[in-house]
Formats: structure tokens, C-alpha cells, sequence
């Protein structure tokens, strides 16, 4: 039985993945540092404080990593502020979940961010509990972020059922020992082994109902 629900926010409700690789690139040129193609994938999941510290020691740029995500999480703000990318569905998919389940978040992103997004997207309310991967000790893929979710929301994570896109986000989730539906980042796929962890793969939010819940139990 599933008694609570916990959503991804990046890849899930907001198509961010793209933004995110954007501004951080641009950021990281801009201060003398390095960025390829594997810089994205590698902090996907990571804490701010995992992904600023890699940026600082991996990528070279000088500045402290509680300055580059401070710095980082401002220049995603304003985009939010003029555009948030909501993604088709997800308003929806959210308040019909809420009318059934007390609804958790669990996200990667800065708490300023998710604070931000839900409240220009006026979800807020549908949510109980929000909790940034930089309130727990580890991102994803470890489990943290979720266990901190469903300590919250009060409820056993085996009886959460977790919305995810990523590889990591995917494996968060079920290391927690939650039911995962998966709903496959169409930019950054999920490899083969992370979508056998999932326990639903939907296409879309559209898909995102009630039974696909229940049917995840």
C-alpha cells in the first residue's frame, strides 16, 4: 500500500536539465575553468555542495564552492523569474496526486530554488514536506535525500512511492527502499541498469495517475 507520494523536481516537474548544464558552463568559462561534455552527467544528482566543490576541484575555477553555489543558484533563480519551465503536465499530475496522498519533494536542487519554483508555480500548497539534497549528507544516488523525505511526511519509506527522470535519482530512490516510477528524462536518458530499478517506467506525466501509483505497490 502507498501512502505517501515524493517528486523529483529537475527532470520531473521542471525541465531544467538543459538550464542547468547552460549556466554552469557558462559560469565555469567564464572564470578560466574546464567543461566538457561528461562535466553535465557527472554532477547530475550531486548536492550544491557536492556539484560546487567538483566545479572548484574539477573543473578549476578559484572561487570557494559555497560562493559558486550561492552565485550558481542566483543566476538559475532569475531564469526562473522570467521564464520557470514547468513542464506540459505537471501542474496537474501534482494536484491530482495531492487529492489522494500527502505529497513529498525531494530534490537535488538549492533550498532557494525549490522554494522559488514552487511558489511561482503556486504548487506549493500541494506539498508537505520539501527537502534539498543539501540538508542531508549525501545526494543522489544515495539514498539520503529520500529517507529525510519520508522521515518527515512521517511515513515507512517502503509505503512512499517516488517520481523520478535520472539514473541517480532512480537509484535514490530505490536504495531508500521506496516504489519508483520512472518517467525517462528525454535529454539525459536513464541507463538500462537504473530503469530495471524502477518498479513503473511511464511515458509522460499525462501517465502519472492515480492506479499507475497504486499499480507501483
Amino acid at each position: 500500500m502507498i501512502d505517501a507520494v515524493v517528486f523529483d523536481l529537475d527532470g520531473v516537474l521542471l525541465q531544467t536539465e538543459e538550464l542547468w548544464d547552460e549556466v554552469r558552463e557558462r559560469y565555469v568559462r567564464e572564470r578560466g575553468g574546464r567543461y566538457d561534455a561528461e562535466a553535465q552527467r557527472a554532477m547530475m544528482g550531486m548536492s550544491s555542495l557536492e556539484w560546487s566543490r567538483f566545479i572548484h576541484e574539477g573543473l578549476g575555477v578559484d572561487e570557494a564552492p559555497e560562493v559558486i553555489s550561492r552565485e550558481v543558484a542566483g543566476l538559475l533563480e532569475e531564469r526562473y523569474r522570467e521564464r520557470l519551465p514547468l513542464i506540459d503536465g505537471a501542474e496537474e499530475a501534482v494536484r491530482r496526486l495531492a487529492a489522494r496522498w500527502p505529497l513529498g519533494l525531494a530534490s537535488s536542487s538549492n533550498r532557494s530554488l525549490i522554494d522559488a519554483a514552487l511558489s511561482l508555480s503556486a504548487l506549493a500548497p500541494c506539498f508537505r514536506v520539501t527537502v534539498s539534497s543539501e540538508e542531508v549528507t549525501r545526494g543522489k544516488p544515495a539514498p539520503d535525500v529520500y529517507l529525510e523525505a519520508a522521515r518527515r511526511l512521517t511515513v515507512p519509506p517502503e509505503r512512499c512511492a517516488a517520481v523520478e527522470d535520472s539514473h541517480s535519482g532512480i537509484r535514490a530512490a530505490a536504495a531508500a527502499g521506496m516504489r519508483v516510477l520512472a518517467i525517462p528524462n528525454a535529454s539525459y536518458p536513464p541507463d538500462e541498469e537504473a530503469l530495471a530499478d524502477a518498479d513503473v517506467v511511464l511515458r509522460s506525466l499525462d501517465d502519472l495517475t492515480v492506479s499507475a501509483v497504486d499499480a507501483s505497490a
